[in-house]
């Protein structure tokens, strides 16, 4: 039952999406009037100059530099750091064996 209206409702949609539409057309508008101007009349006299304005006062050009500073102090001298600590003392070494008076044997490498 519910597949029905389902299908009912598609077919229904595809029906109508198929038909051809109407075109309107809107009525022609009315004419627009266009106002035309008439021929240009004489010329006005010429207005009047206007004043020039007043001029402006020159600056100064002098350029005076300001005093200088006062030197700053001389900073304190820091904290001197400690010693450090003494190391301690090493071992003594061994004495070393005394040699064997003997052949010496001298080891010749082989070549390639």
């Amino acid at each position: 039952m519910k597949y029905s209206f389902l299908l009912v409702a598609l077919i229904a949609t595809l029906g109508l999406s198929a038909c051809e539409k109407t075109t309107v057309t809107p009525p022609p508008a009315a004419p627009t009037t266009v106002v035309v101007p008439g021929p240009a009349g004489p010329a006005g006299p010429t207005g009047a100059t206007g004043y020039d304005g007043a001029k402006g006062a020159t600056g100064s050009t002098a350029v005076v530099p300001g005093p200088t500073g006062a030197t700053g102090a001389t900073g304190a001298t820091g904290a001197t750091g400690y010693d450090g600590a003494k190391g301690a003392k090493g071992s003594p070494g061994y004495d070393g064996a005394t040699g064997q008076k003997g052949d010496t044997v001298v080891v010749v490498p082989v070549q390639r």
